[in-house]
């Protein structure tokens, strides 16, 4: 019985067989066969084979081994023979023989070799393929034994696309497939198996390096570009360029100018649109018939807009004051200029050509103070006319004074009621105001509602004063005490009726005496003496007298 054990390293170093073979004493057999192990063997290419020729004939004494290929004896005894392969390459049938009682015996055993493709390469992709073109996939594979047994893969991802043998050397397999959006960023890859699965072995692969598929869409219409007709030197200006329908948008460059001169734009995309925004700033260099461009670049191709640009110098109005701050009874110069080209109108006077001053001389009053003047400036560019204003305000130095029209000199007000003294100064700068009573300097406030008394009556000098003088104005206070005879005609009021009620009391005491027919009257009492004011007869009885 003879026991194979199989000892395989792979890749990278050769694959030994190991034949070991045990011979089964006392067999007899009356036919000798010569055995070759392994049989029919399967192993890579460029491995080493240990093969064992051996027979139970116990005459044999020499067995040799017949083959092409590099062998090297190993090790020999009565019956067998041992031999090692080297760098076996290609397939090949190796021969055993030897002599048993005479006659010579033979055995053989056919050597298959298989290998891996050395090559294994997917043509380059396209850059950029348009979305619903097709596209051509090119494989080509180099080597790779047996050729009955090698097959062509072409994926998409992990998708089959193609399954074609291998023919020619090198094979190449074309396969032809439609792109869609889908595909974009997909990666396609050529694979090769190589199948021994009859031979007992598995199915062995080799895979390409992938490559990475960028598909695009164009839009059939161009950007559309938002800028200004006319652009002034060292002014800014928002630049906007907009693409809708194009795919994918995120991968697309853009370039905005103006001019010869690159704008920095900032892109941003929403689905399929693309917006860039850029500022321009026209130098002064630039004057005149420009152009804004906006250029879209994907996939190779690009798409652009332009749109026309005037830049121009528009300087002015310029309004300026001879004194800003003008003392009263002074001359003032008010004066408007522009650049070249440039109209000038002041306070509805117009300069005598573009490009020419426009002034104006007053002498400064104190109606002047506070008084605007208005510059007017237009200009004409690419038959369009721009118009520009300035203005300015002329302060007029005055000195104080108070409005007598709204500051009465002669006030009339009662004791104890709420008041307010409403004067006004006017002045530039503006003044301050001081009411002081004449005598003690008590202040009054001015504009603000106080309580009157009596203290208040007399004369004030309200005064209005700044860094331009002093302006004085008398106002007399009267203010109207309680009537000075009303108390004694109170008092004469409660008197009277005092004395009514008295008299009445006495009046009440004396009848009811009388009826009794008598009444009293003690010489030291404090009360009044009773007496009468009428005659006895108008009261309709006889007189009394004291008992």
């Amino acid at each position: 019985m003879a026991t194979i054990v199989p000892s395989v390293s792979w890749p990278g170093a050769c694959w030994t067989l190991l034949v070991c073979c045990l011979l089964t004493p006392g067999a007899q057999e009356q036919e000798f066969l010569l055995r070759v192990e392994p049989q029919n063997p399967v192993f890579p290419a460029g491995g080493s084979l240990l093969v064992n020729c051996s027979t139970d004939c116990p005459s044999s004494k020499q067995i040799i081994l017949e083959t092409s290929l590099s062998k090297e004896l190993v090790d020999n005894g009565t019956g067998w023979a041992a031999f090692q392969l080297s760098d076996v390459t290609g397939n090949s049938r190796i021969l055993c023989s030897g002599y048993c009682n005479g006659s010579q015996i033979t055995g053989f055993s056919d050597i298959t070799v298989y290998s891996l493709p050395e090559r294994v390469e997917l043509a380059p992709l396209p850059s950029w393929q348009p979305v619903g073109q097709n596209l051509t996939l090119h494989c080509q594979v180099e080597g790779g034994s047996p050729r009955t047994s090698l097959t062509v893969v072409l994926l998409r991802r992990e998708e089959e696309l193609s399954r074609q043998p291998a023919v020619g050397e090198p094979a190449e397999v074309t396969a032809t497939v439609p792109t869609s959006r889908k595909d974009h960023g997909a990666h396609f890859s050529c694979r090769t198996e190589l199948d021994m699965k009859p031979q007992g072995l598995g199915v062995f692969r080799n895979t390409s390096a992938p490559r990475q598929l960028r598909t695009f869409a164009l839009p059939v219409t161009p950007p559309r570009l938002l800028a200004p007709r006319f652009l002034e030197v060292e002014k800014s200006w928002q630049v906007n360029c907009i693409l809708d329908g194009l795919f994918p948008a995120s991968e697309a460059r853009v370039y905005l100018a103006l001019g010869d001169q690159m704008l920095n734009a900032t892109v941003m995309n929403h689905g399929d649109m693309l917006t860039a925004t850029a500022t321009a700033t026209a130098r002064a260099d630039q004057e005149g018939a420009r152009e804004i461009v906006c250029v879209v670049i994907l996939g190779g191709q690009r798409l652009e807009a332009r749109e026309k640009l005037t830049v121009f110098s528009f300087l002015g109005p310029i309004l300026n004051l001879s004194e800003p701050s003008a003392p009263e009874g002074s001359t003032v110069t008010v004066s408007c200029m522009a650049g070249a080209r440039v109209q000038v109108t002041l306070d509805g006077v117009p300069a005598a050509a573009p490009g020419q001053p426009a002034q104006l001389h007053l002498n400064a009053t104190e109606s002047d103070d506070g008084r605007s003047f208005l510059c007017s400036a237009t200009l004409e560019v690419d038959g369009e006319f721009l118009y520009r204003n300035s203005s300015v305000q002329l302060r007029v130095l005055y000195g104080p004074k108070i409005d007598r029209a709204t500051c009465p000199q002669h006030l009339k007000w009662k004791d104890k009621t709420r008041h307010v003294l409403q004067c006004q100064a006017r002045g530039n700068p503006y003044p301050q105001l001081r009411c002081l009573k004449e005598g003690s300097n008590r202040e009054v406030p001015v504009g603000i509602p106080f309580f009157v008394n009596v203290t208040h009556n007399g004369t004030y000098q309200c005064q209005a004063s700044s860094s331009r003088g002093k302006y004085t104005l008398v106002v007399v206070m009267d203010i109207e005490a309680p009537n000075s005879h009303s108390v004694p005609v109170v008092l004469a009021v409660l008197v009277t009726l005092g004395v009514v009620t008295v008299v009445v009391a006495l009046i009440y005491v004396f009848r009811e005496h009388k009826r009794s027919g008598r009444y009293h009257v003690r010489e030291e009492s404090t009360s009044l003496p009773l007496t009468s004011t009428q005659p006895t007869e108008a009261m309709g009885e006889e007189p009394s007298r004291a008992e």
